[in-house]
């Protein structure tokens, strides 16, 4: 990696390397020190600090424990590297004796042209000492070095077969996001599948190594712009940015789509909406738990939030999907008060991400409550557009019949669609979705298939959200007014939403 080589060069006594990768960083460090002259030494809890350049590594005995090889690394030669690895794990609880152990070294270091270099899966830095280190960001893999262990598998493996450039590049698609070791894995399984065309064996793979943190998912989905119904406005938005990606765009001059923020009626196909995005631009799907970026430990919310932008930064081009982000950071604006000032500083970082990204990564953010999302997320620059949901009109609820008896295996012709429409004029695309449902249920306990009066009495049943919460549906819409563009186009006014009943003949 340049940039620990330009550090090392420059004097740089005390790093602070962050990566899951210590086999691939110790590589890195041990070529530099090859590369520049340097003697090069390896410190871990058990083994303590022993040599790396020669075949047999000569250990330094009685050096284990942290103080210990702290006052071993002022004996080291000059100009040497250490490279002490898990370090972090001694730094989370305050320790003044091995903080000013720490800040001696460091200043040994500089004196006598040594490097002391943490490697830690995650920042682990007390104020007391976070200025002795600098932090080095250690990248995942990128396409070329994807192609390389690829390379490497096709050989050791002994496969023959000329590879389709559209097989090498969907390998490497897949792999984007993973660590070396996880990506040489999964081109191991693929090479061994039997089915070299097969490049899904290693997007599943991925999938299964990112949901290992819990912050990220890649989702697979099947939905497209043809599963929503109606949201004309906000289908054909995104259709015309669908090869704003490609070099011709990027050649024209367009800058990269940022992303779009969804508000609305909750039930009313945000999330859905979200899903077929992806599909729409062709692009995987990556979603983010934010409340799951918070950690208890000192600097662990920070820590997850640039893992997290990390991760899809090394996927992209992506679409990074953050359900119902009010909930993981709507308690930004009483930050200082209630967490020391967490949430804010995480939000913060996301924020400058969004704001600076030059990555391909398209974000799209649902909300159900805009009140609890601070005045600055919702400012022009963060997204390209801000669009509202509001509940269907005649038409799209027409669709969202069609679409949903259609989902469930059942024929829409057989049932009186355009009558049910009328009928559901306070209904959410969720709450159609349940009476059909429901009419399956009907209709399987009395071992025939449902018909529409079995929707008709599980509407009949219901009692819509916008009538058990229609002051705060109310207030949203009134909200949206002027400051959102809407979802669906004003030419497709719904005059049942002027006070239809919910009446239906049969």
């Amino acid at each position: 990696m340049k940039a620990i080589e330009t550090k090392i060069k420059a004097g740089y006594a005390g790093l602070y390397v962050v990566a899951h990768e210590s086999g691939r960083v110790m590589a890195d460090i041990k070529k530099t020190c090859e590369k520049l002259n340097r003697e090069m030494f390896a410190w871990t809890v058990t083994t303590g600090i022993s040599e790396t350049v020669a075949q047999e590594p000569k250990k330094i005995p009685e050096t284990e424990a942290p103080n210990e090889m702290l006052a071993a690394f002022h004996k080291l030669p000059d100009d040497a590297v250490l490279l002490a690895s898990d370090f972090h794990l001694f730094l989370a609880d305050p320790n003044p004796v091995l903080y000013g152990m720490l800040k001696d070294a460091v200043e040994h270091g500089r004196a006598h042209g040594k490097v002391l270099i943490v490697l830690a899966c995650r920042k682990v830095l007390p104020p007391e000492i976070e200025r002795e280190f600098t932090v080095v960001e250690f990248d995942l893999p990128a396409r070329a070095d994807l192609l390389t262990i690829l390379r490497g598998i096709i050989k050791s493996a002994d496969i023959k077969q000329t590879m389709a450039q559209a097989t090498v590049d969907g390998l490497i698609d897949g792999a984007l996001g993973m660590t070396s070791i996880e990506a040489e894995n999964a081109f191991a399984l693929w090479a061994i599948s039997g089915d070299l065309r097969d490049t899904s064996i290693v997007a599943d793979e991925k999938a299964t190594a990112i949901s290992k943190g819990g912050m990220i998912e890649v989702v697979r989905t099947g939905e497209t712009l043809e599963s929503i119904g109606g949201l004309d406005a906000l289908k054909a938005w995104i259709l015309r940015r669908e090869k704003a990606f490609t070099p011709e765009a990027q050649k024209y001059g367009l800058p990269l789509p940022k992303g779009i923020l969804m508000v609305g009626v909750p039930g009313t196909g945000k999330s859905l909406t979200a899903k077929a995005v992806a599909a729409a631009l062709g692009r995987p799907l990556l979603k983010l738990d934010a409340g799951k970026l918070f950690g208890s430990l000192v600097g662990q919310s920070e820590a997850n939030a640039r893992e997290a932008i990390k991760v899809a930064e090394a996927i992209a081009p992506c679409v990074l999907w953050i359900d119902e982000i009010e909930k993981g950071f709507g308690g930004a604006k009483s930050s200082n008060s209630t967490d020391g000032g967490t949430s804010a500083r995480v939000f913060g970082s996301f924020l400058t991400w969004m704001q600076d990204k030059k990555s391909s990564v398209f974000v799209v953010a649902t909300a159900n409550d805009v009140s609890q999302l601070p005045p600055e997320f919702l400012r022009k620059g963060r997204f390209d557009e801000m669009f509202f949901v509001d509940l269907p009109n005649e038409s799209e609820r027409a669709a969202i019949w069609d679409i949903q008896i259609r989902a469930k295996g059942r024929d829409p012709k057989k049932f009186k669609v355009a009558e049910l429409a009328r009928a559901s004029s306070e209904c959410t695309g969720a709450e159609i979705e349940a009476a059909v449902v429901e009419a399956l249920y009907e209709g399987f306990a009395e071992n025939r298939e449902p018909v529409t009066a079995d929707i008709s009495a599980a509407l009949a049943a219901q009692v819509p959200l916008s009538r058990t919460m229609g002051e705060r549906i109310g207030a949203l819409q009134t909200w949206a007014k002027g400051r959102c563009r809407m979802a669906t186009a004003a030419s497709a006014s719904d005059a049942s939403t002027k006070g239809g009943g919910r009446k239906i003949n049969l």
